[in-house]
């Protein structure tokens, strides 16, 4: 049997204090939510190298279970897009380093107007990572790999070649629930690419992005199928990951620990309970 990693987009925000984030003092926050979530989606990376500082860190903070899914810089990805990227590559795997044993699939997120030209220069990439003792995971954005046609064919081929995961972004329930005036709906939408779900596992360790909505009802609606399909992966022995969002990520903790127990209620394992700062203040 597998295991189901749990996370979110982040490790702190002051909306959570009171509810996941004990007290209001300061506290190093990856530590308080670690014992709640054992994985996390590491976003900053893809905007800036992290410093030494808060590398070390995060290495003294995050229990030995914990998975970091950090994202390729954009650098790489979105400005150099994937080309004649080994140095910079090495010097983003040489900070790291310290987080190793604790690494996730790093993923590798691709730009939205990046089609068929880039799947020899993955298969590059793929080549030359091999034998680092590092996982990764593709999001590709284009059109081209979702029109289940060739282009989607030799992308999930060159995944399953090389034990590379592709990243799942469900954006259903996001763009499918009510319109209001919810503060981050629009934000949210704005920000996320409205590409349809294709549930596609490649390797050993399926990582889906599930994006709510503030509706409830929306949320729970659309991850029923996910209970059947995560169920069963962890019953083959996959380890799936779920990073959970919300249009501003304040209700994100909850909805994610709502969704994972009834995972975990198929599985017949125990469910997740109280955050540590439940009952100390405001609830969300």
């Amino acid at each position: 049997m597998g295991h189901l990693h749990l996370g979110l987009a982040m490790w702190a925000n002051d909306d959570w204090r009171g509810s996941l984030l004990p007290g209001s003092g300061p506290r190093e926050h990856l530590a308080d939510y670690a014992q709640v979530f054992d994985c996390v989606e590491g976003n900053t990376s893809f905007y800036a190298l992290p410093p030494e500082s808060a590398v070390a860190s995060w290495a003294r903070q995050a229990p030995e279970h914990f998975r970091f899914c950090f994202k390729l810089p954009g650098r790489l990805t979105h400005e150099l897009r994937l080309q004649g990227i080994e140095e910079e590559l090495a010097e983003f795997l040489a900070r790291l380093a310290p987080l190793k044993s604790r690494m996730g699939p790093i993923m590798i997120q691709l730009p939205r107007d990046l089609g068929e030209e880039v799947l020899p220069r993955l298969a590059q990439f793929f080549a030359h990572v091999e034998g680092a003792g590092l996982d990764w995971a593709v999001e590709p954005r284009g059109p081209s790999f979702f029109a289940k046609g060739s282009v989607e064919r030799q992308l999930n081929r060159l995944l399953i070649s090389h034990g590379v995961d592709r990243v799942m972004l469900d954006v259903r329930p996001l763009f499918s629930g009510p319109d209001t005036a919810h503060p981050g709906l629009a934000v949210a939408r704005s920000e996320k690419p409205h590409r349809p779900l294709h549930v596609f596992s490649s390797a050993r360790q399926p990582l889906v992005r599930f994006i709510g909505h503030h509706d409830d009802a929306t949320n729970l609606a659309f991850f029923q199928p996910w209970v059947e399909r995560l169920s069963l992966w962890i019953s083959q022995g996959k380890s799936p990951f779920l990073f959970v969002h919300t249009p501003d990520n304040k209700a994100a903790p909850a909805l994610a620990r709502r969704l994972a127990n009834q995972v975990l209620e198929r599985l017949d394992r125990p469910l997740i309970g109280a955050f540590p700062g439940e009952g100390q203040g405001r609830l969300f």
